[in-house]
């Protein structure tokens, strides 16, 4: 109840819209955010998430979890990722998929902050290996709304699939619109 009111109250005070309608199946799904423009986004996602009482879990790198600060990324949802050790990070999130009946994974498949030539294919494989859907959530500094609009299944056909992605994901403006690449892939 914290976290909810902590969200809605983040949401008012910065004068931003939460745009979402969350389906059932959305409580079991891989969740892809864009634009990823900037560290902001983590906040206003994090506030997105906790003001629809949905909580969500999210790689980050694991000397952020094993810092002083850990107990805080763990709060957040963090999984931490060891990337020294070379290691299957989408077999990982399958498998954390096929142990629970709730999860929802966020990753932001642009992989960076800056302009990325295509998209990182990981989350189309972890969704399909896992056979979950993938909630469709945005941000768009421009008209100050963040929300999660819908679920895409993927259909086993990437490049239509893809294709589908970037006509959802075209028109959204990230807080550095220049770091952002429309064409996904």
């Amino acid at each position: 109840m914290i976290k909810k009111r902590l969200g809605q109250l983040f949401f008012g005070l910065m004068g931003w819209k939460l745009d979402a309608s969350i389906q059932p199946e959305m409580k079991h799904s891989l969740m892809i955010a864009a634009p990823h423009t900037t560290n902001w986004d983590f906040v206003y996602t994090m506030a997105a998430f906790w003001a629809m009482g949905m909580p969500f879990k999210y790689f980050i790198k694991d000397s952020y979890t094993k810092s002083i600060m850990g107990w805080f990324f763990h709060w957040t949802g963090a999984i931490g990722v060891d990337r020294s050790q070379r290691s299957n990070l989408v077999q990982h999130a399958i498998d954390l998929f096929r142990e629970r009946e709730e999860l929802v994974i966020l990753i932001t498949p642009e992989g960076s902050r800056s302009w990325a030539e295509k998209w990182k294919l990981g989350f189309y494989h972890i969704a399909t290996g896992a056979q979950v859907p993938l909630t469709l959530a945005y941000i768009d500094y421009e008209k100050k709304i963040a929300g999660v609009a819908r679920l895409l299944y993927p259909r086993g056909n990437l490049h239509r699939d893809l294709d589908e992605l970037q006509e959802f994901y075209r028109d959204f403006k990230g807080k550095f619109p220049e770091n952002y690449n429309p064409k996904i892939h």
